[in-house]
């Protein structure tokens, strides 16, 4: 089945490709000719996710899904939330948004984060969202090279490592996006 991921970003079509496996061709945006930035400026993932699906479908056409990500921090009262990715400003700098992280967290004991993923699947004009959470905490400086964003401040529950320096295949099986991703392969393989 060909579906069409609405992003250019190279770290998450890769991670989702290796969920999504072989049934599927997965095209990006660039692969159907989009080259614009999609804006995102709605106050929460859902709506984030449904725009960006729609911007997809509404002009090319194409059956498609977009996902928005953020990570809750309970001490920041869900902060940077929706923000995730421009949360030290515009550049999207991973770096940047981690250490603004780190520095809103200095003093504080209560550490707990979650990531959520929301993903919005337009298929055939109809419109589905499915949802993905691992619970987790912040931990005091960065560790590990892997994975991208805040993964290296993150330790999913159950681990002793983060994001960013368990194995990746480790990793595609119990991500947010991992967990959103698979909701939406189990419905598109039942139609």
């Amino acid at each position: 089945m060909e579906i069409v991921f609405a992003s250019n970003n190279t770290h998450k079509l890769h991670e989702i490709a290796a969920i999504l496996g072989p049934a599927f061709k997965l095209k990006s945006l660039t692969d159907i000719g989009c080259h614009e930035d999609i804006p995102e400026p709605w106050p929460s993932l859902e709506e984030n996710a449904l725009a960006k699906a729609r911007f997809v479908y509404e002009r090319f056409g194409f059956n498609c899904f977009a996902d928005d990500t953020g990570l809750e921090v309970e001490a920041l009262d869900g902060k940077p939330g929706v923000l995730s990715a421009r949360y030290a400003g515009p550049g999207k700098d991973s770096r940047d948004n981690m250490l603004k992280l780190l520095d809103e967290l200095k003093g504080t004991d209560n550490r707990r984060a979650r990531f959520r993923t929301v993903i919005a699947l337009i298929m055939d004009g109809k419109e589905h969202l499915f949802e993905g959470i691992v619970e987790g905490h912040i931990i005091y400086a960065p560790q590990g090279t892997g994975g991208f964003g805040y993964d290296p401040v993150f330790v999913p529950v159950g681990y002793d490592q983060t994001f960013g320096e368990l194995p990746a295949d480790l990793k595609n099986t119990i991500s947010h996006r991992y967990r959103a991703i698979d909701k939406l392969v189990r419905f598109l393989k039942e139609k």
